[in-house]
Formats: structure tokens, C-alpha cells, sequence
């Protein structure tokens, strides 16, 4: 037989080789990098699409070195569709930053449909109130932890209690409900300036702690801060009281509620936002009366805020949870808000006359009374 060329095997081997490559590349495609990251990332997409539930939740109000934050968030399709701060640092400096800041947070807001997003240079402190605050509205409509998803409590749930108003400052308590049991709590509000921040330092961590290990708002006061203690007490149990109605059928609702009792009405809301309507919308809740809260409104004077209990499609209370306070404005307040708490149950609407002597507690008062009504 005749012997084969070398040259020819050496072709023959350059052709088989070159075959492979050809080969390989048309397999290729299956593993690019593109579209790995594709395969990441839809799922995440999807997943957020899910966890949130449709409407209009408003986040905690987040305490800043220079000033509160609070977000509010309408989702839709399961998407962040507008964002924006009802409440914002301001006054001096304040204002430009927040001029500048606040509209590129909302916009990061919606375009991320999360609270993963960057800090907007020049406004470090407002960037993380904001982000915390949209983080509790995303809490709120059931992101992540499921939240108002109605699940059961095996599922983690984010309540926000009613702000309890005492001689030093606000006091409002957040708490992280999983499994029955509060597996987190934290002051979104406390007293601050002067004393306060030394009381408030060192009496607040002892209370998120006892609030853990007690599972319930049954615990001691701090030594030094009996004020602080009985406002977070008391915010405390009204954030558990609106898991248990979160939770309750409706049948529970009829045994084992009283129709006055203003934190056991249905509503599953945090104190300082929106009414939910995943919580609210029992049928036996809203005839018993349905509690809900407006914005915090700002004014010359200090901050307002309404809460309102609603029975029958009526306005049967209106009280302020917020006031100006302090000086003369502990006057005004004293002769203004029940004046104007009795117009709103008259009038059962915000439609209301400003109280003479208390122009801006009135304006407030009427704008946190028309969020409130606007949130049932």
C-alpha cells in the first residue's frame, strides 16, 4: 500500500481541528454572558412584581440630623408607578437639598420599583431617611417579608404604631412581627434636643429589647425616662393591636372587638401613614368604624396631623395626633383642634371653616383631614 504524505496528514489534522472550533462556537451562544445575566436578573424582576401589592402606602417618618422624611409610594401592576416625600428636611440649607435631592430620590424610586438605590450626592442624610422610609411603605404592600399579604403569621409583618404625643416629644414604635412573635422593634420618633437625645439615647435601645424579649408592650419603664417609656408603650401596643386585626377573620372581629376601640377598627396601617386597604377592607371592620391617619402636614408653627374614625361612611371622631406645641402655640392648639375636630364630624368632610387665631393649624389641619379621608 502506498505510504500516506506527510504533508497531507498534517492537512487532514488542520481540517479536523479547525471542524471543532467551528464546532464549539456554534454551541457557544447557550452559556454568553448576556444572556446569563438576563437569566438573573428576569427572576428578581418577576419576583418584586409579585411581592408588592397594588395601592397607596406611606412609609414611616425617618428622623434625620436635619429633619424628618417620610415617603409615600403608589404602586400599581405590582410596580412603583410614583414616589414622593410628604415630609423632607427644611429651613435654611434644608431647602436647596432637599430642592435638589428629593425629585431624584422619587425618580431612582420608581425607575428601581425598590429601596435599593444610590445616595444623591450633597444629601447623605436625606438619601438614607428616604430610603428607610420607602423601605417601610414597601414593607407596608407586602415587599419581601409579604407584608398585608394576608398570608399567615409564619410570613414577616411590618407595623408601624400610632404617634403617642408626650411632655418632651413625639414617640412612635415600629415593630417586625414573624411567627407570632416581634422579632424586631425600633423608635421611628423620639424625644430629641437637649436632654432629650441623652434620655432618648440610653432609655430606647432598653425598650426595643424588653419590647423582643417581652413579645408584648407589657414591660417596665426605664429608670429617668418615664415619659419616653409610657409613649413607647403605648405606640407599642397599638402596633400589635393592628397585627392582630391585620390577621383577625372577620368573624374575630365581631367577638372580640369593641366598636369604639380606635386601634382595633381595621385599620393595618403605620401611625404616621396611609390606611391599608388590604387591612381595611373587612366588611365587619368598616361597620364598626374604620381608623385611619392623614399625612403629617408642616406648618408655620410645627407639624399636624388628623386621624379620623369613620362608621357608615360617616366621620364619627376626629382628633389631631399632632399640634404645634410649645409657647403660645400650646394655646392656640388647646382652643383651636377640638373646635376643629367637632367641624369635621359636622361636616364629614374637610370642608371646614379655619378656626379665627389659628390660620395655619387650621390650613394643616383641613390638608392631613383630606389625606385621611382620601385614604379610605
Amino acid at each position: 500500500m502506498k505510504k500516506s504524505h506527510p504533508i497531507r496528514r498534517v492537512l487532514l489534522a488542520s481540517a479536523a481541528t479547525v471542524s471543532g472550533i467551528v464546532l464549539l462556537l456554534t454551541l457557544k451562544p447557550s452559556s454568553d454572558p448576556a444572556a446569563a445575566e438576563g437569566q438573573s436578573v428576569a427572576p428578581q424582576g418577576q419576583a418584586g412584581a409579585q411581592a408588592v401589592a397594588d395601592g397607596t402606602m406611606t412609609g414611616a417618618v425617618e428622623q434625620t440630623e436635619y429633619g424628618p422624611v417620610q415617603v409615600r409610594i403608589t404602586v400599581s401592576g405590582g410596580k412603583i408607578t410614583k414616589a414622593e416625600a410628604v415630609q423632607k428636611p427644611e429651613g435654611g440649607r434644608s431647602d436647596q437639598i432637599s430642592g435638589d435631592a428629593i425629585p431624584k430620590l422619587n425618580q431612582a424610586a420608581v425607575t428601581a420599583g425598590n429601596a435599593d438605590i444610590d445616595a444623591v450626592s450633597g444629601a447623605t442624610y436625606t438619601s438614607a431617611g428616604y430610603k428607610k422610609s420607602l423601605q417601610s411603605a414597601l414593607d407596608k404592600a407586602g415587599s419581601g417579608q409579604g407584608s398585608g399579604s394576608g398570608a399567615g403569621s409564619a410570613q414577616a409583618q411590618t407595623v408601624t404604631g400610632d404617634v403617642e404625643k408626650t411632655q418632651y416629644g413625639p414617640v412612635q414604635v415600629r415593630i417586625t412581627v414573624s411567627g407570632g412573635k416581634i422579632t424586631k422593634a425600633e423608635a421611628v420618633q423620639k424625644p430629641e434636643g437637649g436632654r432629650s437625645d441623652q434620655i432618648s439615647g440610653n432609655s430606647v435601645p432598653k425598650l426595643n429589647q424588653a419590647a423582643v424579649t417581652a413579645g408584648s408592650a407589657d414591660i417596665d419603664a426605664v429608670s429617668g425616662a418615664t415619659y419616653t417609656s409610657a409613649g413607647y408603650k403605648k405606640s407599642l401596643q397599638s402596633a400589635l393591636d393592628k397585627v392582630k386585626s391585620a390577621q383577625g377573620s372577620g368573624a374575630q372581629e365581631s367577638a372580640g372587638q369593641e366598636a369604639g376601640t380606635e386601634q382595633e377598627s381595621g385599620s393595618a396601617e403605620a401611625g404616621a401613614g396611609a390606611g391599608s386597604g388590604s387591612a381595611a377592607g373587612s366588611g365587619s371592620a368598616q361597620a364598626k368604624g374604620e381608623t385611619l391617619q392623614g399625612e403629617v402636614v408642616k406648618t408655620q408653627y410645627g407639624p399636624v396631623q388628623v386621624r379620623v374614625t369613620l362608621s357608615g361612611g360617616r366621620i364619627t371622631k376626629a382628633e389631631a395626633v399632632q399640634m404645634p406645641m410649645g409657647g403660645r402655640s400650646t394655646q392656640v392648639s388647646g382652643n383651636a383642634i377640638p373646635k376643629l375636630n367637632q367641624e369635621a364630624v359636622a361636616a364629614g368632610s374637610a370642608d371646614i371653616d379655619a378656626v379665627s387665631g389659628a390660620t395655619y393649624t387650621s390650613a394643616g389641619y383641613k390638608e392631613s383631614l383630606q389625606s385621611a379621608l382620601d385614604n379610605a
